[in-house]
């Protein structure tokens, strides 16, 4: 039996603290924020007409599977901790003519809705590039998603099968892919979108990420009822229940190593190291190699930062009508990109898209809202917060209350004014969130869009990584797999 310490609790965190301390494991988590679930946030606000209840993080549950594995492994049943709720449409888009597309997990279906909208040819055109997807998600779950890797050499594995290597299309971007397979240019646009999945540009994401649409759509999009941030309840009721010792608002300041091995971490007001045979960081990689066991050389790479988002939680009065998820696009989809991820090397700095793509989430569920009204969650993309030139300083007096009077207008534009009926808004802004998760810069996915992430072992004997910075990369089901890598790396007592 290993003596654990696992920093930060976040799903992944939580995540491989179950699993170690199923397998015998002695497990402390230690959380520098009062509560559990790291960016799977929540928020409520009370009001004269009743309490509004929002996830701050993740509004979408993909590959339930895997959430099915992570309870079975810990001895227990999914379902009785969590309500799922398939979605149909898993989400619908809004381009700028004004047609619409709803996603759906039945493929037969979701092609002959692309025809009724975009006419047979397109749906032709999805119907081949979803063969191609299916290929690389298969070779993708083989041999990448579930598995260590730690250098460009592991991903040569799939070298040697060359369907696989030609589906992957090494050195094509997302865009690129798009513009081969789709011509109609709003399924190129919806294509592009899946790019911030992983906080990325598709002009310059892989086209391995055609992945990324290939799971969503082949296998569910799902809400839990209560809300997303249920499921961090449940897994610390898992934690707790296998013997997990979960400190909340207890800050690791530093990981202890010596002679090549982690002795175990410096908690904030402590005069000495919490012992521990075992650490898990859950925590960005730039903020374990930078600050908590500066490793320079394990920095390269770690500056290339992901998009982060800019939020509105909205209290709104009266029923909107809109689908549980809503994406309203840009005239100028590049213009977005342009703005948010900036080009430093020309001396154009990032800066808040003028038109931006739009996503809100407007759950039709009774316990997050009181009756009569609806708690909308509104997200663009956003540049990280900072003050090079790759960031905005968020923080800046009026920046924020002003582009959230811009969003508004945008969607007013687009069809959907809520500006005379909201109860109140709450502003989040990339600051926030670097503030309230200790992210750097407040970007959602670490590391934008590459397929090779920081290793989940670490450079000291007895250190792993964990969650969306490091591999296999962002989101709640790669998070989880993440910690399935970690716990099987570290294997049972």
């Amino acid at each position: 039996m290993a003596r654990i310490a696992v920093v930060g609790a976040g799903v992944g965190g939580l995540a491989t603290a179950a699993r170690l301390a199923a397998t015998g494991h002695e497990v402390t988590v230690y959380e520098r924020s009062d509560t559990v679930g790291g960016k799977l946030g929540r928020y409520s606000r009370e009001t004269p007409d009743g309490t509004f209840h929002f996830d701050t993080g993740p509004s979408l549950l993909t590959l339930p599977q895997v959430f099915t594995e992570l309870f079975e492994a810990t001895g227990a049943k999914l379902d009785e901790y969590v309500d799922l709720v398939p979605l149909d449409p898993i989400v619908r888009h809004v381009f700028p003519d004004g047609t619409r597309l709803d996603s759906c997990a039945e493929p037969t279906i979701f092609a002959d809705r692309i025809e009724e909208a975009f006419g047979a040819p397109a749906a032709t055109d999805w119907a081949r590039l979803w063969r191609r997807a299916e290929r690389v998600w298969d070779a993708s779950w083989r041999d990448i998603l579930r598995s260590p890797v730690d250098s460009p050499l592991s991903l040569a594995r799939l070298a040697w099968r060359l369907g696989d290597l030609a589906a992957i299309a090494p050195g094509r971007t997302l865009r690129g892919l798009g513009r081969h397979h789709l011509r109609d240019p709003r399924l190129r646009m919806l294509l592009d979108r899946y790019a911030t999945y992983t906080g990325a540009d598709p002009r310059r994401a892989p086209a391995a990420l055609v992945a990324v649409p290939y799971a969503e759509l082949a296998f569910g999009g799902w809400y839990l009822r209560g809300g997303l941030g249920t499921l961090a309840d449940a897994l610390l009721s898992r934690c707790l229940d296998l013997g997990v010792v979960v400190q909340t608002g207890t800050t690791v300041t530093r990981i202890e190593a010596a002679g090549g091995r982690v002795q175990g971490v410096r908690l904030a007001g402590a005069t000495a190291p919490a012992r521990a045979d075992v650490v898990v960081a859950n925590v960005d990689a730039l903020t374990v190699y930078r600050d908590l066991l500066p490793s320079p050389s394990r920095l390269t790479g770690l500056t290339d930062r992901s998009l982060a988002g800019f939020v509105l939680l909205l209290g709104v009065r009266g029923s909107s009508g809109l689908a549980h998820h809503t994406v309203f696009f840009p005239d100028d989809y590049d213009a977005e990109f342009d703005a948010v991820f900036g080009h430093p090397g020309r001396g154009v700095p990032a800066r808040p898209a003028l038109d931006p793509t739009v996503f809100v989430t407007v759950a039709d569920d009774p316990q997050v809202r009181p009756d009569g009204h609806e708690s909308w969650f509104v997200l663009v993309n956003a540049a990280r917060h900072g003050r090079s030139m790759s960031g905005v300083d968020w923080r800046r007096a009026g920046l924020a209350e002003a582009y959230a009077d811009r969003v508004l207008d945008v969607l007013a534009a687009r069809g959907v004014d809520v500006r005379d009926r909201l109860v109140f808004r709450e502003v989040r802004t990339p600051a926030d969130l670097a503030s309230d998760t200790a992210a750097p810069g407040g970007v959602i996915y670490g590391t934008a869009g590459s397929l090779l992430r920081p290793a989940n072992r670490g450079p000291a004997h007895g250190l792993f990584l964990v969650g969306g910075s490091a591999h296999p990369g962002g989101g709640l089901p790669m998070v989880t797999l993440s910690a399935q890598i970690v716990a099987g790396q570290i294997g049972p007592a």
